[in-house]
């Protein structure tokens, strides 16, 4: 599996050097500069008055400037996109789309496995008299029978938080589009090289780019990619609620994606050895990634990506008490305690499911959630080696 093996499609690394470059209108400069820039001047009454329906001129910072414009054309370009919208953070361009097709009187399906504050969002679109139904990830198909003649939008996550079961994209959504709903995907965890949803039938692909796009755990953005049927309804949303990018991390956007399918290498061949050393332990009863043959939903992984990145979980055996986890994590040199991910560090955060599912509860032991950086795999099974030593003392 590799990165740009698509026919028809050109080498995807190759075109993430180029896509949304233009050093000719750049001073020769190889990177887009950061417009840090909130009013446009005008040359003339008649270029003020101007129209510009679909904002693609820059008129505005916060509609749209050339280092918006650059990583938007990038990321359209990545995930085959018409066009990409980009925002301040991935939760708001999730709660920008679901309020670009949602009104008072309409239902949203949305998977069950959902990040967290996007089911938080979910709680206050109750208070604006839209009904939201979670429904389990697993479902397939049988998403038909959920779909009723208010449901407006069907959202996915594959695959999904914490849990990481892997959906059946295309027949959700060719059974959602026949039935007149918009269909969207966070496809964070892919990061729009690993799976591509707009090929399988989803009408908006929405990142945080936050994640593996940017990198390096130094910026805060999002991305919607549309089908040109959905494009103009989110950017519209997105000038109405002021949505908008901060000029360094579209500018931190852009520098990641040159290297992004070098540095998922990496984190997929990290991840999964880990995940093979935690298979091992007799602590844990299930590794929870899509990549090995043992983890629900391997097979459609296997059909609809091309790849995996370095996050996944391991359940234990049994519920942990603090004494035991603050044994095994407190003391790790490498991995850091904390929330995000797709960065070149690693990282370990206990999760627990229970918290954030209604459709499919969750039963079972702790669950652990890793994210394999770009640190040597050795190095980072001596760190865990050495934590769950420190666990067996405790047990």
């Amino acid at each position: 599996m590799g990165a740009g093996d698509r026919p028809g499609d050109g080498r995807l690394d190759t075109r993430l050097i180029h896509d949304g470059r233009d050093p000719a209108g750049h001073a020769g400069a190889v990177n887009v500069p950061p417009y840090r820039a909130s009013t446009i001047l005008f040359p003339s009454v008649e270029a003020l008055d101007s129209a510009d329906p679909e904002f693609r001129s820059v008129r505005y910072g916060r509609t749209g400037t050339p280092s918006s414009h650059a990583f938007e054309e990038a990321m359209a370009a990545l995930e085959g996109g018409d066009r990409a919208i980009s925002f301040g953070s991935g939760l708001q361009a999730i709660t920008t789309c679901l309020l670009a097709f949602l009104k008072a009187g309409d239902h949203l399906l949305m998977v069950d496995t959902c990040y967290g504050p996007t089911r938080a969002f979910c709680r206050r679109l109750g208070r604006l008299g839209i009904e939201t139904t979670f429904y389990d990830p697993l479902i397939g198909a049988g998403i038909a029978d959920l779909i009723r003649p208010q449901t407006r939008v069907v959202f996915l996550e594959s695959p999904g938080s914490q849990t990481f079961e892997v959906q059946d994209v295309p027949a959700i959504a060719a059974i959602a589009k026949a039935r007149g709903c918009t269909v969207m995907i966070d496809n964070t965890w892919a990061a729009g090289v690993w799976f591509r949803p707009l090929a399988h039938g989803v009408d908006i692909s929405i990142q945080a780019c936050t994640k593996y796009v940017a990198g390096h755990a130094d910026a805060n953005l999002g991305v919607a990619v549309c089908t040109a049927a959905t494009a103009m309804a989110v950017k519209l949303t997105a000038v109405e609620v002021g949505a908008t990018a901060a000029a360094d991390d579209l500018f931190l956007g852009l520098r990641g994606l040159r290297t992004l399918p070098l540095r998922l290498a990496r984190h997929q061949d990290t991840g999964l050895a880990l995940a093979d050393w935690l298979a091992a332990q007799p602590e844990i009863a299930r590794v929870l990634h899509p990549g090995r043959p043992d983890c629900p939903g391997h097979a459609l992984w296997r059909r609809d990506f091309t790849g995996a990145c370095g996050l996944f979980a391991v359940q234990f055996h049994q519920t942990l008490p603090t004494p035991a986890l603050s044994a095994l994590l407190d003391h790790l040199s490498l991995f850091g305690l904390g929330y995000s991910w797709g960065g070149y560090e690693s990282l370990a955060l206990p999760c627990d499911p229970r918290r954030s599912r209604s459709a499919v509860p969750w039963q079972g032991g702790t669950l652990l959630r890793l994210h394999a950086g770009l640190e040597s795999p050795d190095d980072l099974i001596h760190d865990l080696s050495g934590g769950f030593d420190r666990l067996r003392r405790t047990l």
